[in-house]
């Protein structure tokens, strides 16, 4: 296996980390009733993202962002796998990348500012440079 696709599983795994304390910040902070309901917006008042307190929605924000940064990332391991165009600097570029996310969770979490937006922007310019390598 080519290794930036085991970064990859790495970081769908740490998405799946990311889902569980999620659904446990929404479940602690809204109860059940709203976190198993079909969310409809009738019946909740508001988008599951506005009824949550801050570090919950912080939590919930962090989550969807890395959704967002995944498929870009997939994106960039899936050229670099298929060109056949693996190499250190890919594998560099990829480690960067799930460092970023790793990091970018508890900045967020806490409110790093700018910090979270810096190290976003070192995650995203890694994929970038990932996909570069690719196609030049």
């Amino acid at each position: 296996m080519v290794a930036e696709l085991e970064i990859l599983a790495y970081a769908a795994l740490f998405q799946g980390v990311q889902f569980a304390m999620a659904s446990v910040a929404s479940h602690a902070d809204i109860g059940s009733a709203k976190n198993f309901s079909p969310r409809d917006l009738d019946k909740m008042g508001k988008p599951l993202g506005q009824l949550l307190s801050t570090k919950p929605a912080r939590i919930y924000r962090a989550f969807g962002n890395h959704f967002e940064a995944l498929i870009l990332f997939t994106i960039s391991v899936v050229v670099v796998t298929l060109s056949g165009s693996s190499s250190a600097f890919t594998l560099g570029c990829a480690w960067v990348f799930l460092a970023c996310r790793i990091i970018y969770f508890p900045a967020y979490y806490f409110g790093l500012s700018p910090w979270r937006s810096v190290i976003w922007s070192i995650g995203f310019v890694a994929t970038m440079l990932m996909l570069l390598a690719a196609v030049v």
